[in-house]
């Protein structure tokens, strides 16, 4: 069942059986926030996919997700609006490892990169990891610009757990 709030009129909140997810499991490995986006195709039922897909992984395990935003795209605007959440995860992965991870469930999910802020099915960033700072040509920790993202702000105001 998918239930919608909305926030105002460019954010709206959904809420699906997986979508906030909270688990009481103890601490074992490290975290890591992980952001979902995607705009092609019904991406709130990929979402719920994605979760029983990452919910099996042995690399992975789910602490904790948040609601569903509907939201307006950015940067490159003329495409349909977004859906974003978040994920945090534990994972025995180091960020690197966990980056070339979640770019294969990208592409396994149909991911194309045709240009900056384009249409997509699926985008997974490392928002943060643990408290681990980096900028290399690949990987930045935390992510740029998540602070003044309402696509990360929003999910992560509606979550109990941190790092």
């Amino acid at each position: 069942m998918v239930k919608r709030k909305e926030l105002n009129r460019h954010h709206t909140l959904i809420f699906t059986p997986h979508f906030p997810y909270n688990t009481n499991k103890k601490r074992l490995y490290a975290r890591a926030l992980l952001g979902f986006g995607g705009n092609i195709g019904d991406v709130v039922r990929r979402f719920e996919h994605l979760f029983w897909f990452i919910q099996r992984s042995p690399l992975i395990h789910v602490v904790e997700t948040a609601p569903i935003l509907k939201n307006p795209p950015f940067g490159y605007t003329k495409q349909d609006d977004f859906y974003n959440t978040l994920m945090l995860v534990e994972t025995k992965l180091n960020p690197e490892a966990l980056l070339r991870y979640v770019l294969r469930i990208e592409k396994l999910y149909g991911r194309k990169r045709s240009f900056a802020d384009a249409p997509r099915t699926l985008d997974i960033d490392i928002i943060f990891y643990e408290n681990v700072e980096r900028k290399s040509k690949s990987l930045t920790l935390p992510h740029h610009g998540w602070q003044e993202r309402a696509s990360v702000l929003i999910p992560l105001s509606m979550m109990k757990r941190t790092l």
